[in-house]
């Protein structure tokens, strides 16, 4: 019986993935087009999440700069890579600015990420490059977003995604909050992921 379950959910998933193609496609494009950033906090307390919310406030707003000239994921990631002891400096600089010894280390990577929905748009999951920042023992909760082209909270309107983004992207990311096609492709790209 197990087995029928399973069989029936990959066909519903299946079915749904050929009805959204296009959605689907623009997803893929997505995951190849943009740059997050994911900062760990040390712990869950209030006081840790607090300190990786101030991390996050300096990173965001002093290195959106470094991606004004980009022409491209690739460029971005390039450019980060560059800056990753300035970014790490920098975090290390607002840790201790409150007070903490943290360790804090930055890297680029490539993660999965689950789909995130913010106030304006919404991410879809999938495998993307990453500046990923581990604060201390980075077992606390996460926060993330879109660090090229600029998207992250409070970093970017509805003009800057527009220009940002080509129309099929665009159109993902401004989707309906709650359109059922994001989980299809949750569940598609968590069962890629699975298998690598």
């Amino acid at each position: 019986m197990k087995k029928y379950i399973h069989l029936l959910v990959l066909s519903i998933m299946l079915a749904g993935m050929v009805l959204s193609l296009p959605f689907f496609d623009a997803c893929e494009e997505l995951t190849d087009d943009v740059l997050r950033v994911h900062i760990l906090a040390n712990s869950d307390s209030a006081a840790d999440q607090s300190l990786k919310l101030s991390v996050r406030d300096r990173v965001v707003k002093e290195c959106s700069a470094y991606y004004n000239s980009c022409d491209g994921k690739e460029e971005a990631i390039e450019v980060t890579r560059e800056h990753l002891s300035e970014i790490e400096a920098l975090a290390r600089d607002e840790i201790h600015r409150h007070g903490y010894r943290y360790p804090v280390h930055a890297e680029l990577s490539e993660m999965y990420f689950n789909t995130r929905y913010y106030d304006d748009f919404t991410m879809p999951a999938g495998r993307y490059d990453a500046l990923r920042l581990t604060i201390g023992d980075g077992e606390g909760q996460n926060w993330w977003c879109v660090m090229y082209p600029s998207l992250c909270v409070g970093a970017a309107s509805k003009k800057e995604m527009e220009d940002s983004l080509d129309d099929g992207e665009y159109k993902v990311v401004t989707a309906e909050r709650y359109d059922f096609r994001f989980k299809i492709v949750e569940y598609w790209e968590g069962f890629r992921s699975w298998f690598r």
